[in-house]
């Protein structure tokens, strides 16, 4: 097992919520998100009313981390068919109970986060490659940044634009994570490129990679398809 996935993996929390609540006092490290849920995109409006219900509920038992409204938000949208990330966030079950004890400390999902969406094993060392770029600049401060490094990964074996396959409300929710998880990866995208180009131009350029043959991206004939806006 390698060190990246020791780090992820740790005990399960069981799948059922209690029928009685649990006292306050029993969570020393709850103290929730002052946030209201935001509203969710189009393509998953019909659930709207089931994606926002769980987040308020996982916002109320949040530790007060930095990536528990990031982490809220992923976990509301797939449990509620919406995102593009597999099963578990693209984390095996033992870390997703790791993550959630340690972001919603006394929080049990009713049902667990399966949509049958498994990853392709085809490219596992793609994503593999990603979390290993993202972990070469983590800021340090949180055993998160792991479980955030192998999530965005996931995400990038989508079909959308990032943010929406991660399952967030809008791509500023990923800009801010990246920055705070990764600071000195997203300090290098100093031109706002669409994350996921850039997670993969600079995997290119670290194998010595140069596809793009344009003296500069501003006068590069697919300068929109790398920094237009992502609806």
């Amino acid at each position: 097992m390698s060190s990246v996935d020791s780090d992820m993996n740790g005990s399960l929390s069981t799948a059922a919520r209690p029928s009685e609540p649990t006292p306050d006092h029993a969570h020393p490290r709850r103290c929730g998100i002052a946030v209201a849920a935001p509203i969710a995109p189009a393509d998953i409006a019909a659930n709207d009313a089931a994606v926002n219900a769980l987040f308020a509920r996982l916002a109320e038992y949040a530790t007060g981390e930095p990536n528990d409204q990031a982490f809220a938000c992923m976990i509301a949208t797939l449990c509620s068919g919406g995102g593009g990330l597999p099963d578990w966030l693209g984390l095996d079950p033992a870390a997703f109970g790791c993550l959630m004890d340690h972001h919603f400390s006394g929080f049990r999902l009713d049902d667990t986060p399966c949509r049958g969406r498994v990853p392709d094993p085809a490219r596992n060392d793609e994503r593999r490659e990603l979390v290993e770029l993202m972990l070469m600049d983590k800021a340090g401060d949180s055993p998160s940044e792991v479980w955030m490094a192998h999530v965005v990964a996931a995400g990038c074996m989508g079909s959308d634009h990032l943010w929406q396959d991660l399952g967030l409300w809008r791509r500023g929710d990923l800009t801010a994570l990246m920055r705070r998880n990764f600071p000195a990866l997203a300090a290098r995208n100093a031109k706002d490129m669409k994350w996921k180009r850039f997670l993969y131009k600079q995997l290119c350029e670290a194998e010595g990679i140069y596809a793009c043959r344009a003296p500069s991206c501003e006068v590069c004939t697919d300068y929109h398809a790398c920094f237009g806006p992502e609806h």
